[in-house]
């Protein structure tokens, strides 16, 4: 296991964890010079400018003003709809670099400056759209940072909801549910699912598979995600660990509805195995 895995893995067990530092850890797969203190240092040094233009007791909305204007208006950060799939856009440092991100990365950045400028900003895995939500004098506010930190009404997050659930038009649903504060595990692993459909799709089997192997140190109890790793190994032919993961899947939902699948898929493993003995 490399420095970072194992950094990373004694950074994910813990109950609390700083998101930077874990999304920046990540990117040392693809980025292996990364310096993780480098980046966690430029996010300081934004909230700092945004902190040094405000009042000591600036209410929130004027806080929420200062950043939308310094990272957006004056730093340029936006989202990136031409290139919205380009695996640079789930990397934290390519994110800072450029400027340019996804809703999640774009959202993390927020979120660590607003907690450096003294927001109580906590992440919303919003279906299909990640955004903030800020704690205000009058409930919470709902930010979006892909759109340039735009405030969400009732209406917004309704019709976002409705195209999301597949209802084209605004959700009759209770929108709290999905207004729930998103862990920095739950974050770490949405940031992680991104990358590996990314890469998965692209063929690019060897970066899923750091992709996976990090996940799977996230959500160590996710079944899915180990059958999924034991499938690319197979496909990468490493057939030993492909039919190890397969068979913990197995072991875990023996009456998955694919698990008739996944045992053929052990047998020709289990021969293929032989064939190299």
């Amino acid at each position: 296991m490399s420095a970072s895995l194992e950094r990373f893995a004694e950074l994910v067990t813990r109950e609390q964890f700083g998101l930077a530092e874990a999304c920046l850890l990540i990117a040392q797969d693809e980025y292996p010079d990364l310096d993780v203190g480098a980046y966690i240092a430029r996010i300081d040094a934004i909230a700092a400018a945004v902190s040094g233009r405000l009042a000591a007791d600036a209410a929130p909305e004027q806080r929420v003003a200062a950043i939308n204007r310094h990272l957006f208006a004056e730093l340029g950060f936006r989202g990136n709809v031409e290139a919205y799939y380009d695996p640079r856009n789930s990397y934290l440092n390519q994110v800072l670099e450029r400027r340019v991100g996804i809703p999640i990365t774009l959202s993390i950045v927020y979120l660590e400056v607003a907690r450096r400028a003294g927001l109580a900003a906590q992440g919303i895995a919003f279906p299909g759209h990640f955004m903030v939500k800020v704690r205000q004098q009058r409930g919470a506010l709902v930010i979006d940072p892909f759109g340039g930190g735009a405030a969400q009404s009732e209406s917004d997050l309704r019709e976002r909801l409705g195209q999301a659930l597949g209802q084209g038009r605004a959700a009759p649903a209770p929108l709290a549910p999905y207004l729930d504060a998103a862990t920095s595990r739950e974050i770490v692993a949405r940031c992680l699912r991104n990358l590996k459909s990314i890469y998965l799709q692209r063929g690019a089997l060897g970066s899923a598979l750091a992709v996976m192997q990090r996940l799977l140190l996230v959500v160590p109890e996710s079944a899915a995600e180990l059958r999924d790793r034991g499938l690319v190994y197979a496909q990468l032919e490493c057939f030993r660990p492909a039919a190890a993961d397969l068979r913990n899947y197995l072991r875990r939902l023996p009456d998955a509805p694919d698990a008739a699948e996944i045992r053929a898929q052990l047998a020709a493993l289990q021969a293929a195995s032989a064939r190299l003995h």
